[in-house]
């Protein structure tokens, strides 16, 4: 009797791409490119594309009546198993267009929560992907057997009982307290580890999908970390040691790449993971020059460092795969923009020698070797200059802690309205007056380097800097990147 096996179709997904343009809204040349690049990393095969400008979505189905009966025809016409939205659609309306086209609706969010879980691989990442698609689904769970709609109560108890939508809700909305208690454990876990790890300064490079941050680092470190050419090909924080000439040892952190419109539930779950970026004394922004939309690309990456809370950050902004580009006035229009950035080409190795000396000046500029006199009874200064710079040694005597300490310049404002002298390391200059106000101190964000989001205050404790320290200041200096403007 011959057998009969079960053959299993292993060809991808079909899917029909749609997006709806809003009259207000500035679009790219190909506002469909980003959303290929994702549907393709998801593992589907693109049929076909359908895009709609309309002064505001339909209420019902998001496209007009005709767009969605277009997409009906391209749906049947195709065989397709999806239609893959470049917006984000309400639970009713996915419901009403899967009936009307007659295949399954996933909006940009679902994609992108996809393409993570698939991608994931650590169990920090594993839990924040569950926690985010929890939550992106809780409003979406429809009930799923119908014959289930009321459960059956013990002795005692007997009543409506509860419908199983309700039970779904329950047990999702417990699952996701959960994952939220689990991950404030990881995170504070991570931070303490990041924090432990003073003996070398921290860059942290960031920056859109597929820019290249990967690539770049393995040309920086000789690193041999995953660099493919798709979209979230890394999804944890990988960080390698990078000799910086003229500087020593350096730890350089690969970070997962921002796209416009992530979710936040996603930025929200993905906290600790980003937790290098969060304690780095630098950012070096890689950006991909050879792209048509590297504007919004950088604007995009920017707004997520905000919803981060990191915005504040010194950034270098780095103009990568400047070999992809065959018009030498593409590259000109980004830098005419910002005219400070650094352009490199990760895959050939040039700018390398550039950025790394940006890098070194840059690190330079923002710490000082310093001795620094504490008041032995003066416990709030201990604790900032041990939250807020590198402690190398301390030395006491009755009244008196000398303290060596390695200090971030944006934070010295605050030490000289405490302190009892400063000194440079290798030298000794008069100590700030001693009538200046010590009452606060409060934590301040850094004043030097690539501000995006507001520019430095200029008078910013300029009168309570003594004059041999902000000599040693000018020499450091290196000139300051101008702010990128956001689109």
């Amino acid at each position: 009797m011959r057998e009969l096996h079960q053959v299993q179709d292993d060809s991808p997904e079909r899917s029909i791409l749609a997006r709806l343009i809003l009259s207000n809204q500035q679009v790219e040349a190909d506002p469909l490119e980003e959303l290929h690049g994702l549907a393709t990393t998801a593992g589907t095969e693109v049929m076909d594309e359908l895009v709609q400008r309309r002064p505001s979505a339909n209420h019902s189905t998001y496209l007009g009546k005709g767009k969605v009966e277009e997409l009906r025809l391209m749906v049947e016409q195709h065989e397709a198993d999806l239609v893959i939205f470049d917006n984000d659609l309400s639970p009713a309306q996915t419901r009403n267009l899967e009936k009307a086209v007659g295949a399954k609706v996933l909006d940009r969010t679902e994609l992108i929560l996809d393409i993570f879980a698939a991608g994931a691989r650590t169990y920090e990442s594993r839990l924040a992907i569950e926690l985010a698609q929890l939550e992106y689904s809780l409003p979406r769970l429809k009930r799923m057997w119908t014959h289930l709609s009321r459960q059956a109560m013990g002795v005692g108890m007997r009543g409506p009982g509860e419908k199983q939508l309700e039970v779904d809700r329950r047990l999702a909305q417990k699952r996701i307290h959960d994952l939220k208690q689990e991950l404030s454990k990881v995170e504070q876990r991570r931070e303490r580890q990041v924090k432990a790890r003073k003996q070398a300064p921290t860059v942290s490079l960031v920056g859109y999908t597929n820019a290249g941050k990967s690539t770049l680092m393995n040309a920086l470190t000789q690193a041999d970390v995953l660099a493919q050419d798709k979209l979230f090909a890394t999804l944890d924080t990988r960080t390698r040691r990078w000799q910086l000439p003229g500087w020593g040892t350096v730890l350089l952190s690969d970070t997962v790449g921002f796209i416009r419109d992530l979710p936040h539930s996603l930025v929200a779950s993905f906290k600790s993971t980003l937790e290098e970026t969060r304690q780095a004394e630098l950012l070096l922004h890689v950006a991909d020059a050879s792209s048509p939309t590297v504007f919004n690309q950088i604007s995009a990456v920017y707004g997520v460092l905000t919803d981060l809370g990191i915005e504040e950050k010194d950034t270098l902004l780095v103009l990568n795969k400047i070999d992809a580009i065959r018009d030498p006035a593409t590259l000109n229009r980004v830098l005419d923009r910002y005219p400070n950035a650094i352009t490199v080409s990760a895959r050939s190795a040039k700018g390398l020698t550039l950025l790394t000396e940006a890098v070194g000046e840059a690190l330079g500029r923002e710490f000082l070797d310093l001795e620094i006199d504490v008041d032995a009874t003066d416990g709030r200064l201990l604790a900032f200059l041990a939250a807020k710079g590198e402690v190398v040694s301390q030395t006491c005597d009755n009244t008196t802690i000398t303290v060596r300490a390695r200090m971030p310049t944006g934070a010295m404002g605050q030490v000289h309205r405490s302190a009892l002298a400063i000194r440079p390391a290798d030298g000794e200059f008069e100590a700030p007056d001693p009538t200046t106000d010590s009452a606060d101190l409060e934590d301040t964000e850094s004043t030097s380097g690539n501000k995006h989001e507001a520019e430095p205050d200029s008078t910013v404790h300029d009168e309570a800097i003594p004059k041999e320290l902000d000599l040693q200041l000018s020499l450091i200096h290196i000139s300051e990147p101008t702010r990128p403007r956001l689109i």
